[in-house]
């Protein structure tokens, strides 16, 4: 498969494609005057507690109030962020953990969605090329993408020697055959991080932004620039010596993969990445044979559609139904994505009566699933014969980013009919 990273650097805003095999795949934006919230850690000060809801609200210094879930709270973390308190109890109330006007530090886990506020989390994670390290979390986790067992074993055997006791952290795949060292260095970097963290949450007035995750171009070098990418394009002569030593310093090695587009055309328009995103906006998408899938977003869930639409086929039925199926599981993993749909998924393929062309559609979408850096979980096919499946949801979905509701119709789009 060609992987390919396209990464167009203007004054105001940076925007990324990944393309595989000459599609768009994923797509982000970061605009300068309000990047991402997600990753980025503040001292807050607790507002209110809701027994009732298990929750409280938490000023970060954003328009709205963070929500964070009695779950999400560490009881380790709290009195001071650097002691730990063995007699904390599993499972205690929110009201016993949480007073109104506390300091506590936390993590922004869920950007600001909609009406609601960000979602934030007192177990903070801090991310390296091969490793995050769970300063407030005892545990050692092993990447599900790393299949090799022997790799495995012996990814966790460094990972229990090199994590400082009490605290968690896990491998992730771009860890796959690097060298002790190499994950000794992250490690040591990422601890000197939270001990730098710790110290500014120790001595700044709340609420306080205490540290910002990298920028988007810094993320997609560490996160998504693996060996695997054929190439990294990017059209600004001072980003591309920007990204060039980023690299030497995450990923050496891969420097020669970091290329300048000299195209005087635009960058997005070369790899006809805005006629893919008009497309990704759009409710109906059409496949290639013929078929189509339509997409539609409600507050609880997503639903996704199959129909056969112009395709016939040229052998029977169950032939036609098959392939169209097929053809839109692959689709449907690309838009979701594409579109960054999470939460609750129902897809509706056209009815299959072979159980073996059940499985071999469901087959097909886990496979092209399995690309998606974002967690997803097929749960099955319901009675009615829907596909139940959820994603992870952490930040705005694309029509959410590149997109406003009409003020006139609030998003419906529909007038009364003429009589």
């Amino acid at each position: 498969m060609k992987k390919e990273i396209v990464a167009d650097v203007g004054n105001d805003e940076v925007r990324v494609g990944i393309l595989e095999d000459g599609k768009l795949v994923e797509y982000f934006v970061e605009r300068s005057a309000k990047g991402p919230l997600a990753g980025n850690i503040y001292k807050g000060k607790v507002a209110n507690v809701l027994p009732g809801m298990q929750a409280a609200f938490v000023d970060i210094g954003l328009e709205k109030n963070a929500f964070l879930y009695a779950g999400d709270v560490n009881p380790e973390s709290l009195g001071s962020f650097d002691e730990h308190h063995d007699e904390w109890e599993e499972k205690l109330p929110i009201q016993e953990m949480l007073k109104p006007g506390q300091e506590i530090l936390v993590q922004v886990v869920k950007e600001p969605i909609g009406t609601k506020g960000a979602r934030v989390s007192t177990n903070i994670t801090l991310a390296g090329r091969y490793l995050v390290l769970m300063p407030r979390i005892d545990y050692v986790g092993i990447s599900r993408r790393i299949e090799n067992e022997e790799e495995r074993a012996r990814l966790k055997a460094l990972a229990e020697e090199l994590r400082p006791s009490g605290m968690g952290v896990i491998v992730r795949t771009a860890a796959e055959n690097i060298g002790e060292d190499d994950l000794k260095a992250e490690m040591d970097y990422l601890k000197t991080l939270w001990e730098d963290i710790k110290r500014k949450g120790l001595y700044s007035p709340a609420p306080r932004l205490v540290y910002r995750d990298m920028d988007l171009v810094e993320r997609i070098v560490r996160d998504v620039f693996t060996p695997e990418v054929t190439r990294f394009y990017i059209n600004k002569k001072e980003a591309y010596e920007r990204v060039v030593a980023i690299v030497s310093a995450m990923a050496p090695g891969l420097e020669d993969k970091v290329t300048l587009h000299h195209s005087g055309a635009d960058i997005f328009q070369y790899f006809d990445i805005p006629a893919e995103i008009e497309k990704a906006l759009q409710r109906k998408v059409w496949l290639k044979s013929g078929g189509y899938i339509v997409i539609d977003r409600t507050e609880a869930l997503t639903a996704i559609d199959v129909n056969t639409g112009k395709f016939t086929g040229n052998k029977d039925l169950e032939d036609t139904v098959l392939k169209t199926n097929l053809e839109a599981a692959r689709e449907i993993a690309r838009q979701i994505r594409l579109r960054d749909i999470g939460g609750i998924i129902i897809i509706d393929f056209i009815d299959m009566n072979s159980q073996e062309h059940k499985k071999m559609v469901l087959d097909a979408l886990e496979a092209e699933l399995k690309k998606d850096r974002t967690r997803t979980h097929i749960l099955g096919i319901t009675s009615l014969g829907l596909v139940e499946m959820t994603r992870k949801k952490v930040r705005q979905s694309l029509d959410e980013v590149l997109e406003r509701v009409c003020p006139y119709c609030g998003g419906k789009g529909k007038i009364r009919v003429l009589e």
